[in-house]
């Protein structure tokens, strides 16, 4: 699999000719999630700010605007049968800066979008939620979704609100939706400088020769998956009709700050890399790990691509676009 890949479409066509908005299409996640819908044959929309990578996404219907705008919304959902709301907005450590503006630009405007998503007659809503921040201070690890919902930053609690607005509108309206509370992705696309997506940040560093900076001591314990296992599940759950609307998808392996910059600097070839420790931040919990079992025994679904292997790929796309800078 290369950084171009995307998903096989080996279960089915339930999104043949579905119409398919991706709210945060032209982000980390909305670029792969968009590939992978058109893929399987979708007719898929992105909307949200221009695009990082926009020759990747080619083809594609594109609306430019911001999630506040009522009416571009509107415009965009008219007609669409299936929603993914992959926009990510703020930071965890940004959104307790200024948690107003996290739940002016999080959940208010979500709320607004349930509103027209009811009026239009929307089939279903897959909402990106975080793994990550939702749950807090864990008490049982691997963390399952059932566990007391905690969090230790605005934008844990945004993402919460979200999911039960979703809940809501499900009682009152029956609005289908699927949340999936996804863990730490990481992959080709994903911005290097945004303070979120540690991976891409390290490699970033090693490659421009910088010194490598971690939070706290780095025993820190964290949940990566790779992008592509996150579009897979994504869109496994448009045609999951059981019990559940709340999903973790995150690969269930635990590794520290510590480890992950040693595996990085084994792939990179930079076996002597001592990182620099700045001090940690009151948005990061000692341990998230997810458990899955529930997605994997509900849908068949399963994290596929190797750790190792992830990394290089991950690696090898962010060296690309170092040369290319040049």
């Amino acid at each position: 699999m290369t950084a171009t890949d995307t998903i096989s479409s080996d279960h089915g066509d339930i999104l043949r000719g579905t119409s398919c908005l991706v709210l945060g299409g032209g982000g980390f996640i909305g670029t792969h999630l968009c590939r992978g819908l058109t893929h399987r044959g979708a007719r898929v929309h992105g909307f949200g700010r221009a695009p990082a990578y926009r020759d990747v996404l080619r083809g594609i219907r594109w609306t430019t605007a911001e999630f506040s705008d009522r009416a571009a919304l509107a415009r965009a959902i008219d007609g669409s049968d299936i929603i993914f709301h992959v926009l990510g907005g703020t930071t965890p450590e940004s959104s307790n800066k200024d948690p107003v503006a996290d739940l002016q630009g999080c959940t208010t405007a979500a709320l607004e979008m349930l509103e027209i998503c009811r009026i239009s007659n929307v089939r279903k809503i897959v909402f990106v939620s975080s793994g990550g921040t939702v749950y807090g201070i864990a008490k049982t690890v691997p963390i399952p979704e059932t566990a007391s919902t905690e969090p230790i930053c605005a934008y844990g609690i945004s993402k919460l609100a979200v999911e039960k607005y979703l809940h809501l509108y499900r009682h009152l309206h029956g609005l289908d939706y699927m949340v999936l509370r996804i863990a730490n992705p990481f992959g080709a696309y994903q911005a290097p400088d945004r303070r979120q997506g540690v991976i891409a940040a390290i490699v970033h560093r090693i490659l421009q020769n910088e010194p490598v900076e971690i939070w706290g001591d780095g025993r820190v314990v964290r949940d990566f998956i790779y992008i592509e296992d996150v579009v897979s599940a994504l869109i496994e759950v448009v045609g999951y009709c059981g019990p559940y609307r709340v999903f973790n998808v995150g690969s269930g392996v635990g590794r520290s700050i510590l480890d992950v910059v040693a595996e990085i600097a084994m792939v990179l070839d930079k076996p002597r890399l001592v990182p620099i420790h700045k001090p940690g931040r009151v948005t990061d919990v000692p341990i998230n790990i997810l458990d899955i079992s529930l997605i994997e025994r509900e849908t068949g679904w399963k994290p596929k691509t190797e750790w190792r292997r992830a990394l290089a790929i991950t690696a090898s796309w962010l060296q690309s676009m170092s040369k290319s800078a040049l």
